[in-house]
């Protein structure tokens, strides 16, 4: 998934996600996970949904393969439904350019909206209008600030987190021969998608793998000091089994400083999917896997639960889709089932 740097604040909620024992994804508030196959529009209420004319805004915050992965499946979905796709857009991360962006939707008069609010603060005000004139709000990972369950939106959906950080973790361990030592390089913000996923790596390396040793640890907000960071970590380390990289942009920055070390034996295990660091992998490179989040799903999951707050029926506060790790022999499969397409041309010509 696309990662925003972004504090959210909170006594409570930051004793959430800095446990290092979490052991099951949970919402913004502490929300439990509902798994997405559990939210669905039943055949009964296809008739009653496409009696509404009902009509949606998908309202992005970036324009990429996740996202348009997470629009095919909304769309998809929406058309199962005969519901009425009226805009589609990105903001460039711009919070100004996503407030604009709501401000013309409200005039097609959507009965949904689908976003990633960008900011908490300035999101609680874009989707106001929204909000007062009763469209059926599913959010994507973001909460706007202040907005309750169930009076102010639908729901919040979001991948499974702590399964992406287990799966990491498995994967490393597994490219190691279950022992060894490892380097965690973890998102140093107050975010709680990334901070759940590094925890869950680093929680499971701690409890189900006793023969390896997390033993260089380094937060980074910046991508670009991924080099730097894996560098002064091999300086210290040089016989470093496994590196565990937050999401794929600093991977990229790792697997730099390796092959600038003449590294070819130290694992990567990093998050999201990324042509470069896959293309690495699958020539047998340091990356043993990416672990992705299914973005198709996403879409799907946040399109059927605006439609059941339509019609009144109950919707779960918190979904989160399946991760999915991918390996150089299931690149294309991974690929299908994360981006519901198939892989870039370099990766499967090798």
């Amino acid at each position: 998934m696309t990662i925003l740097t972004q504090t959210l604040r909170g006594a409570a909620f930051l004793a959430l996600i800095t446990s290092p024992a979490l052991a099951e994804t949970t919402g913004p508030g502490g929300e439990t996970a509902t798994p997405s196959a559990q939210v669905t529009v039943s055949d009964a209420l296809v008739a009653k949904v496409q009696e509404g004319g009902h009509k949606a805004a998908l309202l992005w915050h970036d324009q990429s393969d996740f996202v348009n992965a997470v629009t095919a499946g909304a769309s998809d979905e929406f058309a199962r439904l005969g519901v009425e796709v009226v805009a589609v857009t990105s903001a460039g991360f711009d919070a100004a350019k996503q407030r604009s962006d709501i401000e013309t939707a409200m005039t097609r008069q959507p009965d949904i909206i689908l976003s990633l609010p960008l900011d908490p603060v300035t999101s609680a005000a874009a989707f106001q209008e929204a909000k007062e004139a009763g469209v059926a709000l599913s959010f994507l990972s973001n909460l706007p600030s202040g907005y309750e369950y169930p009076q102010d939106y639908a729901a919040i959906v979001t991948d499974d987190l702590f399964q992406m950080g287990k799966q990491a973790a498995d994967a490393l361990a597994a490219s190691m021969g279950g022992a060894g030592t490892v380097g965690w390089i973890y998102h140093d913000a107050s975010y709680y998608v990334t901070n759940q996923r590094d925890n869950a790596f680093k929680a499971t390396i701690e409890n189900d793998y006793p023969e390896i040793s997390i033993v260089a640890e380094q937060g980074i907000s910046d991508p670009a000091r991924a080099e730097d960071i894996a560098n002064a970590m091999l300086l210290k380390n040089p016989d470093l089994g496994g590196i565990y990289v937050t999401w794929a942009g600093p991977a990229e920055g790792v697997l730099a400083a390796l092959r600038a070390n003449g590294n070819a034996t130290t694992k990567i295990v990093t998050l999201d999917l990324s042509e470069p660091v896959a293309l690495d992998m699958v020539r047998g490179g340091n990356v043993a896997a990416i672990v992705a989040d299914e973005a198709y799903e996403l879409g799907r999951a946040m399109a059927a639960s605006a439609v059941l707050d339509l019609l009144g029926e109950d919707v779960p506060p918190f979904v989160v889709a399946p991760a999915v790790t991918v390996t150089a022999d299931t690149v294309v499969e991974g690929w299908k089932r994360s981006l519901n397409t198939a892989p870039p041309t370099s990766l499967v010509s090798q």
